[in-house]
């Protein structure tokens, strides 16, 4: 089907991994395989990279908890896991579900199709030696995958004792997972150089980047504070960027934490970011339209900087000399290009990066610009991808509730030891008694100064009231819907009392119910609102 103007309308497609692969295919790769992209940034995507589970990569320093972080999350062992004090895993594990526990060696791994690590194979020996598999049974792997990283080293051990690039494999994994958790340890807080060259070689995946400062229950409370402001400096100097990463603080071990005074922190900084991780599933075609577009925008800049340079050399003589001089000015082509084509600056590959790749090839054996080429990766952003979009939607609506389930994150969704359980809104809430009736007799004294008429006092005598706790009228709105239970426009004694209940739940710093639980609704009361649900089903 063709629009008015010559083009193709944009295609259709079953789904969201069926659709990226397709236009990979057919409008991305040939634009990448003519510019080198392959060479210069990142492999050639595979199937199996549109088709596999969200997956998470832990990086950190030696000793900070990232596969105890693992075995946290999985309640179970995993083959192949080791833990202690010294550098113990000095592999690359990726976790993933498999019906057997076992393990697969990486020159293995890389020649199966249906494996997502193909690609890893240009790494070498040095690397494919300290590369597994780990495969076993467990509920969270069946919605994710996880990569344990070797623990990072300080000064010379990291470059002479790896025998590979070590950034650049970080790099290749961080363009396919879907959460980076980079693991600081609160006890002994020290970011080595290699680990601020690791984290700056993540620098264009900020958005899938996520701080955990772990083991923050071996010090105090004053002595987090400062430890916190540390590491937030520390890593303001090596992102430099004006956006702050999130850090999540907490003891992510099932083991008694050493100095309790911040539980409930933790608790809360722990339920955040097991709904993050739960999240990724749901997100997961987003985030793969994200990394496509991504690659697109560089793979269009890739053709014009090739192209600009095989422009400039000369036919006959002076190749070598042009080609210095080429690189040496590649700043001024970045800028001529970024003019002439509109492009924004954070576009552009890293110069630096750039020039040393410049420098081992041959110029004049670069193609020339063919604008078809980039036409059909323009209308692939403009027209296909818009298309894309609705079905991402689409799926995501039709599977709403899919999320990671077992291991730590069925223990705190439900029950007494779920986050937040018994306080605020829900304190009270497996007691006999009605939790508000506890200072009722305290209310009640306030309720007979307002001068109640028929046992009943009016919105303007209860504002009164209500307004000396400083809380803002949007909130205060809101208490009064809760607490007029029988939808009167008064407030009896009971729902008098509930109104400043929950004025103190938003005064201790919780926040207020969408709807008011069962066990809050006043006891004169609760016959007229079961009625009321049954009218409304």
């Amino acid at each position: 089907m063709f629009r008015k103007n010559g083009k193709k309308d944009p295609e259709l497609f079953q789904n969201v991994s069926e659709g990226l692969r397709k236009l990979y295919r057919t409008k991305l790769f040939p634009l990448e395989d003519t510019y080198r992209f392959h060479d210069f940034h990142s492999p050639a995507l595979e199937d199996a990279d549109f088709d596999n589970k969200p997956m998470v990569l832990l990086v950190g320093q030696y000793s900070t908890g990232k596969t105890t972080f693992i075995r946290h999350l999985m309640e179970q062992d995993f083959p192949g896991m080791r833990i202690g004090p010294e550098p113990t895993t000095d592999s690359f594990i990726a976790v993933m579900h498999g019906e057997q526990d076992g393990v697969i060696p990486g020159n293995a791994l890389v020649v199966d199709p249906k494996k997502p690590f193909r690609k890893l194979n240009a790494f070498g020996n040095a690397f494919l030696n300290r590369f597994m598999c780990a495969q076993m049974p467990n509920a969270v792997l069946e919605s994710i995958s996880i990569i344990d990283t070797p623990g990072i080293l300080s000064g010379e051990k990291q470059r002479i004792s790896r025998g590979y690039d070590f950034a650049a494999v970080l790099e290749w994994f961080a363009e396919r997972v879907d959460r980076i958790i980079l693991l600081f340890d609160a006890h002994k807080l020290d970011i080595s150089d290699e680990f601020s060259e690791v984290i700056r070689a993540l620098k264009n995946h900020e958005d899938k980047m996520r701080v955990v400062l772990n083991k923050a229950d071996q010090i105090s409370t004053q002595q987090l504070m400062r430890v916190y402001g540390a590491l937030m400096w520390s890593l303001g100097k090596i992102i430099n960027t004006p956006e702050v990463v999130r850090v999540y603080i907490g003891s992510f071990w099932a083991q008694p934490l050493l100095v309790p005074d911040n539980r409930k922190l933790f608790e809360a900084e722990e339920q955040d970011l097991f709904l993050d991780i739960q999240s990724l599933p749901r997100n997961a075609a987003l985030r793969k339209l994200n990394d496509l577009i991504k690659r697109a925008r560089l793979a269009k800049v890739q053709a014009y900087i090739i192209s600009s340079l095989k422009k400039e050399m000369p036919a006959m003589f002076g190749k070598d000399a042009k080609k210095k001089e080429l690189i040496t000015n590649l700043s001024e082509i970045y800028h001529r290009i970024e003019k002439e084509h509109q492009i924004s600056p954070g576009d552009f590959p890293n110069i630096a990066k750039m020039q040393e790749l410049l420098n081992g090839q041959d110029f004049t054996k670069f193609p020339v610009l063919r604008p078809k080429l980039l036409e059909a990766v323009e209308d692939m952003l403009a027209n296909d991808i818009a298309k894309l979009m609705i079905l991402v939607r689409q799926e995501e609506a039709d599977m709403p509730s899919q999320k990671v389930k077992g291991g730590a994150f069925e223990g705190v969704m439900n029950g007494p030891f779920g986050h937040g359980y018994g306080e605020g809104a829900s304190e009270g809430i497996d007691e006999m008694e009605w939790v508000v009736g506890r200072d009722k007799p305290t209310y009640d004294e306030i309720f007979y100064t307002l001068s109640p008429i028929n046992g009943k006092v009016s919105g303007a005598a209860a504002k009164k009231e209500m307004v000396k706790s400083k809380l803002p009228n949007t909130v205060l709105g809101k208490i009064w819907k809760l607490a007029d239970v029988d939808k009167d426009g008064f407030l009896d004694d009971e729902e008098f009392a509930l109104a400043n209940h929950l004025i103190k739940v938003k005064l201790e710093g919780h926040e207020l119910p969408g709807k008011l639980p069962e066990h809050l609704v006043p006891p004169s009361k609760r016959g007229l609102v079961d009625d009321e649900e049954e009218v409304a089903a």
